[in-house]
């Protein structure tokens, strides 16, 4: 080998950038102290830009295509270099390739709780998470503001700066608009947009590009999640104690099922009628207290069940269940109008509610109490 082909093999004729990783957005071309031959071919691809750096100085830069390095081609260069009347001798300069494809399934989310004021819940805490799309839009500004001297620069090395961002002003736009927490799931795709469109600065100052933005999931802390899944539960259910008495017809089936032959079978279809009967008693007079501080009526106290032969009645006022009311409660009632003969009564024993007029039990409160006023 020559003199000659020794030095040419020192020259880079073909300068280029074949990307085989996911997540590289900036690659300096190595030419390990090799000078670039004067007419030696850059080739840019799709998805690419390439930038010449002379000293520290950013220089041209090249949109995909093929191009002949001559003077003509590189002028910010030439006059970097000082050359006024072109160059035909080879010349060193660093090359960035930088990828300006989308880099997507990037991760934001909440490191911490956010605190809001919701109007049904009041304070509560939420999470929120998702994912976004970043794009290189100035490779030049990408260039000067983030990437530096680095020979190789990767989507790591900025998500965690821009993850933060977007928690701050994901933050921000959900404080600002007051969406009640049920119903923030209707809108996050809204959000999301709302999102791009206040982020389109912050990411144009480092010349990125916010294509896109989702909103994954949205959520409040375990204990509030699960507080709303039991009041969720008591309102698929309904009526409590027409469905604990269901319950109790699936226990006593069950139960006749295992063995003990007949005898065992009554037995356990005994104790299952008296559990329901008992679980729905419990229930009403749980639901007629929570009615009674709604109304303002004191709330029975939970104690022992009522004594052999004593009245437990319950009353039907403005639509709400109240009781149970032994015989001191049924006159006060009555005297206060709230149990008149219209009303609607139920005790252990009825199959339904009836009017307190037919109620044989009730005939001699009513005896004694003064019939209306004539019209």
């Amino acid at each position: 080998m020559g003199i000659w082909d020794k030095l040419r093999g020192e020259l880079i004729d073909i300068i280029e950038w074949l990307d085989s990783s996911h997540d590289t957005m900036v690659y300096r071309f190595e030419r390990y102290n090799n000078e670039i031959k004067h007419g030696a071919k850059l080739v840019v691809r799709e998805g690419q830009a390439a930038a010449f750096v002379n000293e520290g100085r950013l220089a041209d830069v090249f949109s995909p295509g093929t191009y002949a390095l001559e003077t003509r081609n590189l002028p910010l260069l030439a006059t970097l270099m000082g050359w006024a009347h072109g160059f035909e001798s080879p010349f060193k300069a660093e090359v960035y390739f930088v990828s300006t494809r989308q880099f997507t399934d990037l991760k934001w989310g909440t490191k911490n709780p956010l605190m809001l004021r919701d109007a049904e819940f009041g304070p509560v805490r939420l999470r929120a998470f998702g994912t976004y799309a970043l794009r290189v839009a100035d490779p030049a500004r990408f260039l000067r503001e983030v990437v530096g001297t680095g020979g190789r620069f990767h989507t790591d090395d900025i998500t965690e700066q821009l993850r933060s961002l977007i928690a701050s002003r994901f933050a921000d736009i959900v404080g600002e608009s007051r969406i009640p927490v049920l119903d923030l799931a209707a809108n996050y795709d809204e959000l999301a947009k709302f999102i791009v469109t206040r982020m389109g600065a912050d990411f144009e100052s480092f010349g990125l590009e916010l294509p896109r933005l989702v909103i994954e999931n949205i959520s409040l802390p375990p204990a509030v999640e699960e507080a709303l899944d039991k009041r969720s539960s008591m309102g698929i259910v309904g009526n409590l104690g027409a469905y604990t008495q269901f319950q109790a017809a699936n226990a006593v089936e069950a139960s006749a099922r295992t063995p003990g032959g007949a005898a065992g079978g009554a037995m356990n279809a005994g104790l299952g009628v008296a559990l329901g009967a008992e679980m729905a008693r419990t229930i009403s007079a749980a639901a007629s207290g929570t009615a009674g501080a709604a109304s303002g009526t004191p709330a029975s106290p939970a104690g022992p069940p009522p004594l052999p032969g004593a009245l437990s009645l319950f009353i039907a006022v403005d639509g709400r269940q109240v009781g149970p009311l032994d015989e001191q409660g049924v006159r006060e009632a009555i005297r206060s109008g709230r149990l008149t003969r219209e009303t609607l009564i139920w005790q252990t024993g009825m199959a339904e509610w009836a009017k307190a007029g037919t109620s044989n039990t009730l005939a001699p409160h009513f005896a004694s109490m003064p019939p209306p006023p004539p019209k």
